[in-house]
């Protein structure tokens, strides 16, 4: 078959959450828990993934994302789950990962997850400052955030959590006492990331017209320094610009992304990305609910050139790096052609390491990264 035991992750796309934050621009829409079509979902999932070539592909991990997976049935999550391991190949260990908000995750949800087969959480803190938090219109305050953390850990052994910084009176110091409330659970992956203004938010219109407060920018490296050190006194690694880790706790399916390898997307606006093509479904859940197995309103062929700036674009994000050998044998094309002068300038101020087939950007120059990057396009 095509494809044949071709590494590839799922990643399921959940639309619904209790309330839409204002610097979201992800395919979700809020309802009330009442309104979510649990079990019918399920279905419209299972009926997507019957009309997906996937035949002899292997599983790599399988993440639910959103929205906020944890409003769903855990019995509806687990049929689904169990659908996808049998159209895989899924013999072994998999990772399998649920995004929560605090608000809708606590011990009896995380063991009922559990159940069902997921043994990674990832739980959207994004500040542990209460007036931050309702800065960011979330529904959580920050004792409920911890205490999700804890309940969290008692069912599951892997669970990760969101922090974001760039808020208004959020300097370097108050990140860092955040960071260490977060370790304090004994969660063992961060993402700490920067508030981005999207256009198509409620931010991104006060952004616009001047309305909307943030942090200084002379701030930002600052507290991205300060993340750094922290983390790494706390015995985490910084695998990826944004991401943590104590080791062997890295998040194999955000590792299966920066690695440029195929992921099935299923879901209403789900995104996906097999064998150079590339889809993304229709963003409303009454429309994918309808018509599951033909819900795709975009797609694009990924040419050999489109591959190699990607591979760079988002290897280059990571500890790990790029290696280009296994760039060159998926494209047919030589990386480093057409390129030779902005490798030898970047190698020459430190800003690339080459070391065998693997390129790499150091870690102390990542504030620096989309200028690299952008320099070897």
């Amino acid at each position: 078959m095509m494809g044949q035991g071709l590494l590839t992750s799922a990643y399921v796309h959940f639309p619904w959450c209790l309330k839409k934050c204002p610097y979201c621009d992800f395919a979700s829409a809020a309802v009330e828990r009442a309104e979510v079509r649990d079990q019918e979902y399920a279905d419209a999932l299972i009926a997507e993934l019957a009309s997906r070539d996937v035949g002899g592909r292997r599983l790599g991990s399988v993440f639910f994302g959103g929205g906020t997976p944890s409003l769903w049935a855990a019995s509806a999550l687990g049929r689904t789950l169990h659908a996808i391991r049998e159209a895989f190949d899924s013999s072994g260990e998999l990772e399998v990962t649920v995004e929560c908000n605090p608000t809708s995750i606590d011990a009896e949800q995380a063991r009922a997850l559990r159940e069902v087969g997921v043994n990674r959480l990832s739980i959207g803190v994004q500040s542990l400052d209460n007036e931050n938090l309702r800065f960011l219109g979330r529904l959580h305050d920050a004792a409920g955030a911890l205490t999700a953390l804890r309940g969290a850990r008692t069912e599951m052994e892997r669970v990760s959590s969101d922090l974001m910084f760039g808020m208004p009176g959020q300097g370097p110091d108050a990140f860092a006492g955040e960071i260490d409330q977060i370790l304090e659970t004994g969660v063992e992956h961060v993402s700490a990331y920067a508030l981005t203004i999207e256009p198509d938010t409620r931010f991104g219109a006060l952004h616009r017209t001047g309305r909307l407060q943030l942090a200084p920018e002379e701030d930002f490296a600052d507290t991205f320094n300060r993340a750094r050190a922290v983390f790494g006194d706390a015995g985490f690694e910084h695998y990826e610009v944004s991401n943590y880790a104590r080791a062997g706790r890295t998040s194999q399916h955000n590792q299966h992304y920066w690695r440029g390898e195929d992921y099935l997307g299923l879901g209403a606006g789900a995104v996906g990305a097999m064998g150079g093509r590339r889809y993304r479904n229709d963003p409303r859940p009454s429309r994918y609910l309808e018509r599951p197995g033909a819900s795709e309103v975009f797609e694009e062929t990924l040419g050999p050139d489109d591959q190699v700036r990607e591979a760079l674009m988002l290897g280059l994000r990571t500890a790990e790096g790029v290696d280009v050998e296994a760039v060159e044998a998926r494209t047919g094309l030589a990386v480093a052609e057409g390129r030779e002068a902005a490798i030898e300038r970047r190698t020459q101020t430190g800003d690339l390491v080459i070391e065998g087939s693997h390129w790499r950007v150091p870690g102390d120059r990542w504030l620096h990264l989309d200028a690299i990057v952008t320099d070897l396009f």
